[in-house]
C-alpha cells in the first residue's frame, strides 16, 4: 500500500508543479489573477460571490504570489517525500479554496471533472497516510 501512495505522491506532485508553473506569469502581472476572479464573480453562486468580494479580490495581489509558490513548493515536497502529510494537507486546502471561489465546487460537473474529486481524494489519502513512504527524503520520520 505504501508503494501505491508513493506513486500517487509523485503523480500529484507533478500535477501541482505543472499547475503552479502555469501561474508563474502572475508574479509579473497580478492582473491575470484579478481578471479571472472578476470573471468568476459574474458566474458565482451567492456564497462564492461573498468570498470573492470579501477575501479573494481584496487579497488578489498577495494571492498572485502565494498560489503559484504554494503549488510549486507543495508539489516539490510531495515528490521528494518531504513532510508529505503537511504538504498534501496544505495543497488540499489551497485547491478547495480555489474551487470554492470559482463556484465549481457547487456544480454537478465538479463531480465528474478530473480536477475535482480525484485530486482532492488523492491529496486527502496522502494527508492521512503519507508518512514514511518509500523513497522519501524524510522516510522514517513522522511527516
Amino acid at each position: 500500500m505504501k508503494v501505491g501512495l508513493r506513486g500517487l505522491s509523485v503523480l500529484l506532485g507533478v500535477f501541482l508543479i505543472l499547475m503552479g508553473w502555469g501561474k508563474t506569469a502572475w508574479f509579473s502581472d497580478p492582473g491575470i489573477l484579478l481578471a479571472e476572479l472578476d470573471r468568476w464573480l459574474g458566474l458565482a453562486p451567492a456564497l462564492s460571490r461573498w468570498y470573492l468580494e470579501t477575501v479573494a479580490l481584496p487579497g488578489a495581489g498577495l494571492f498572485a504570489y502565494l498560489v503559484p509558490l504554494g503549488e510549486l513548493a507543495a508539489g516539490a515536497a510531495i515528490i521528494l517525500g518531504y513532510r508529505t502529510q503537511l504538504a498534501a494537507m496544505l495543497a488540499l486546502l489551497m485547491i478547495i479554496n480555489f474551487h470554492f471561489a470559482s463556484g465549481i465546487i457547487f456544480t454537478y460537473g465538479y463531480l465528474t471533472n478530473g480536477f475535482g474529486l480525484p485530486v482532492l481524494g488523492g491529496l486527502f489519502a496522502l494527508a492521512v497516510g503519507g508518512a514514511g513512504l518509500p523513497f522519501s527524503v524524510s522516510r522514517g520520520r513522522r511527516t
